[in-house]
């Protein structure tokens, strides 16, 4: 819940439809299916059509009046009966329930009962307030978003989907998944699509997948065919070239069949190491991609320039096939919370149609929530000859990052703050006269802690503040570092803990303290501008190698005596 910034001081405060469905323990697709059927809904307020806000106080009210927030609404009823009959099963309590929208009788075996009878009758209760789809889907909705699911549990996230289809772009033709799932990713074409083909590993997921489409009325305005079984050892679809291919496949599968399968023929940019199971699943979707098409594939940063499969990269950059790369921000997955890439291959209408770029593309800055289409900026085409080094590293930052700095004005600028920075110490070191030597040590002084129990400093762990018109910070903070001070604060081991309250201070009149607290003072500016300064060089020596070597920098001209010129 949150001030929505420009709304005047004490207006309303402002939700989204995520925090209206946490307050009414419900899923987000409830909320939309509200604001649909219930005209007397809160209209929103701020925000635009993707993220509307609405007023807390109103959406209160609401809930208030139609006891959506006290009372478990039809669709949490159903889903509490679930979980009572199919315990952690969540996904075999869903096929039931998609069974009995399909069929009229729950599509679970053994399930014929009384408890079925039961379950048939609330599915009916929903079905009278909304279309079968429309439950299904916010049954799904909330499984996907449910705290307790274990791993990815064949789920894409929805943001990662919007991003998936943001990088496929405008396409028409069949498409195919071949680690589906439960089908959200591949059903997200279904608007674009003349035929949807999917497989998944577990026969649990497919079925559901099937079941769900059907549901959805997806069959009834494309081809939709779902298959059981492993796609790297089993096929479904040995013969079939699809127009796009989508896929998030399993991470970190080592036992993916690379023994059995060394002599593929799906392995046309390299046979991949055991490691290296995403780039084979790459090859995989490649093999099914039709003259012309595209492949979009869900990709760990690590495959980006892992040593393992640098040779299979390199030979897809030099093949001309690697059209784009994308890095996303953290947590669009919804297996785990770390980035993720896209890569984007296209197969040429003939074998020399390749790119000579690939446009990388950095969005990993960004909030989860920002809009994809916000890249500008955050792009570099590169061409491909330049990838094909000895590490192949397609990592977007890394290229972007190059491409977008200004090389000249940023060492330009880095050179005037170091010439600032030195003129700067020139000045800070103060002109010191000798002193008879060792008097102050030996003389009479004070312990800090006496300071601090009388009342006149406060102690921080490195640090003393005065609170007395007799001392000065600069002067205590200054012995404090003395040397004799370092030698109590220094064990026998050799370890250095600064100890304030054991350390002393030499005794003097407060305009003596004044005088050494300003030198002090200037001293210690001295030691943070020479830090300042080093930081300086580096980045300026850094930008200036990485400049030169990368060409967007030149050498300095020679003089007429054949020698560097001065730039002094």
């Amino acid at each position: 819940m949150k001030d929505e910034p420009g709304r005047p001081e004490g207006a309303d405060v402002v939700v989204t439809a995520a925090e209206i469905a946490r307050l009414a323990g419900v899923t987000r697709a409830a909320v939309s299916n509200w604001r649909r059927r219930h005209e007397d809904f809160p209209v929103a307020v701020a925000g635009g059509a993707s993220s509307p806000l609405f007023s807390l106080a109103e959406v209160r009210g609401w809930l208030e009046d139609r006891r959506k927030g006290r009372e478990a609404s039809a669709e949490v009823r159903l889903w509490e009966r679930l979980r009572a009959e199919f315990g952690d099963d969540m996904l075999g309590g869903l096929t039931a329930v998609a069974g009995i929208l399909v069929d009229g009788v729950p599509e679970a075996d053994g399930d014929d009962g009384e408890g079925a009878g039961s379950l048939r009758a609330l599915v009916a209760e929903l079905g009278a307030e909304v279309s079968p789809g429309t439950l299904l889907a916010e049954l799904t909705a909330r499984l996907v978003e449910s705290p307790g699911r274990a791993g990815s549990d064949g789920v894409t996230s929805a943001r990662l989907i919007e991003a998936i289809r943001y990088a496929a772009g405008p396409s028409e033709g069949t498409v195919l998944d071949p680690a589906c799932g439960i089908g959200s990713l591949l059903f997200a074409f279904a608007d674009r699509s003349t035929g949807l083909f999917g497989q998944d590993v577990l026969p649990a997921h497919a079925r559901f997948a099937g079941l769900r489409a059907r549901v959805a009325g997806l069959t009834a305005v494309t081809s939709v065919t779902v298959r059981a079984g492993d796609s790297l050892r089993e096929d479904a679809y040995r013969e079939l070239k699809a127009d796009l291919v989508v896929c998030e496949p399993p991470v970190g599968v080592a036992d993916w069949g690379r023994e059995e399968l060394l002599l593929d023929a799906r392995w046309e940019f390299g046979v991949p190491s055991r490691a290296e199971s995403e780039l084979a699943w790459l090859q995989h979707c490649y093999a099914h991609t039709a003259p012309g098409g595209r492949v979009v594939m869900v990709m760990p940063t690590s495959v980006a320039y892992r040593k393992a499969g640098r040779r299979i990269r390199a030979e897809i950059v030099r093949r001309g096939l690697l059209t784009q790369v994308i890095a996303l921000p953290a947590g669009m997955a919804a297996s785990h919370a770390l980035p993720v890439h896209l890569w984007v291959l296209r197969r040429p209408a003939d074998p020399t149609g390749g790119v000579d770029a690939v446009r990388m593309t950095d969005l990993g800055g960004l909030d989860a929530d920002a809009p994809f289409d916000g890249a500008a900026g955050r792009s570099a085409e590169v061409p491909r000859i330049e990838l094909l080094d000895d590490t192949v590293d397609l990592t977007p930052a890394a290229h972007v990052a190059a491409r977008l700095t200004d090389y000249a004005g940023e060492y330009a600028a880095l050179r005037a703050a170091i010439a600032r920075q030195l003129t700067l110490l020139d000045g800070l070191l103060p002109p010191m006269e000798a002193g008879a030597g060792g008097g102050l040590s030996e003389g009479a002084s004070v312990s800090l802690s006496e300071l601090a129990r009388a009342g006149l400093i406060e102690l921080s762990e490195d640090a003393v503040l005065s609170t007395s018109g007799q001392l000065d910070s600069d002067y205590l903070n200054g012995f404090l570092r003395s040397a004799a001070n370092n030698r109590r604060s220094t064990s026998a081991s050799g370890t250095f803990r600064l100890d304030a309250r054991g350390a002393r201070v030499p005794q003097m009149r407060i305009a003596e303290q004044r005088r050494y607290g300003a030198a002090f003072r200037t001293l210690a500016a001295f030691e943070e501008s020479v830090r300042e300064l080093t930081e300086l060089g580096g980045r300026a020596a850094a930008l200036a190698r990485d400049g030169l070597t990368g060409g967007a920098l030149l050498p300095p001209p020679e003089s007429d005596g054949g020698g560097p010129a001065d730039h002094r």
